[in-house]
């Protein structure tokens, strides 16, 4: 075990209380000092918001609940699920306007991105914040990477999230495994970097093309989607497919520097770095 990630007890145990009060135990071996926002974008979730928030963990700093003129008791049922939870108003219609609108009312210094479906498991969210803890500037969800998976996706859509994942990777130099996932997290300062202006679904690959763009250091995280619980999906293979490409080839036609993607180094071994930085005990 590295001697910068001391199990989280133990670490409280060697600083003063001052000190081991800044600190949140993430797992027994790990506690963190940079507070965590949760931003779950929903329009009538109510009968799927128990199983989301069933799967957060309890040591996560805030939840940010992005209401879309829902008309059922999506945010009574949130309010009763996490007493403190943050519910603000979308601005717009789309995906895209919802987490932009979520991510102004964040406080914390890492913001985690969770739909709202019951597809995601929230018990993943440590595997994000210990890649951010460990240097990265962006961690990206990936149903295809080793440890992936999805119970989700149609053959169609993964042909088509495969062709434009590939595409991305060609026109910008990333080396992702998975375009179109919205389970993602990062630090809140990234958002200067890359500046959203989107509305809709394919908020998710302008952020992933930004990143890059911005010379940001990115580590995929394993993760597993799940079947929608309750409810019918938004989601159109074609429709939102096009929309993607849209985006793609604006932002391939854009002035803007492309630095090679980072890929952040494992947490072990740039925890020296991130406990220089007062984030890791």
């Amino acid at each position: 075990m590295s001697s910068f990630l001391r199990p989280a007890a133990e670490a409280a145990a060697d600083q003063d209380p001052v000190i081991a009060g800044r600190y949140r135990p993430v797992s027994s071996h790990l506690a963190i000092a940079p507070p965590v926002s949760v931003v779950i974008p929903a329009m009538n979730e109510a009968e799927n918001l128990p199983y989301v928030f069933k799967t957060l963990p309890e040591w996560i700093h805030e939840v940010v609940l992005v209401d879309g003129n829902s008309t059922d008791d999506t945010v009574r049922v949130a309010q009763s699920l996490w007493p403190g939870v943050k519910v603000v108003e979308q601005r717009g219609k789309g995906k895209g306007d919802a987490l932009i609108t979520g991510f102004a009312a964040c406080t914390g210094e890492i913001i985690v991105m969770v739909d709202a479906d019951g597809s995601a498991d929230g018990s993943e969210i440590v595997s994000y914040v210990s890649a951010l803890v460990g240097g990265a500037d962006f961690a990206k969800g990936s149903r295809f990477a080793n440890g992936g998976g999805t119970d989700d996706m149609t053959p169609i859509r993964k042909l088509g999230n495969r062709v434009l994942c590939s595409i991305v990777n060609h026109k910008f130099g990333a080396r992702y495994t998975d375009l179109c996932y919205g389970y993602n997290a990062f630090w809140k300062r990234c958002l200067d970097e890359i500046a959203l202006d989107c509305a809709g679904f394919e908020v998710e690959t302008l952020m992933n093309i930004r990143v890059v763009k911005a010379g940001l250091r990115v580590q995929e995280i394993p993760s597993h989607e799940f079947v929608r619980i309750h409810g019918t999906s938004n989601l159109r293979a074609v429709r939102d497919g096009l929309r993607v490409l849209r985006v793609i080839l604006r932002e391939r036609g854009a002035r803007r520097r492309t630095r090679p993607q980072r890929l952040a180094v494992a947490p072990g071994a740039s925890a020296a770095a991130a406990a220089s930085r007062g984030e890791v005990s």
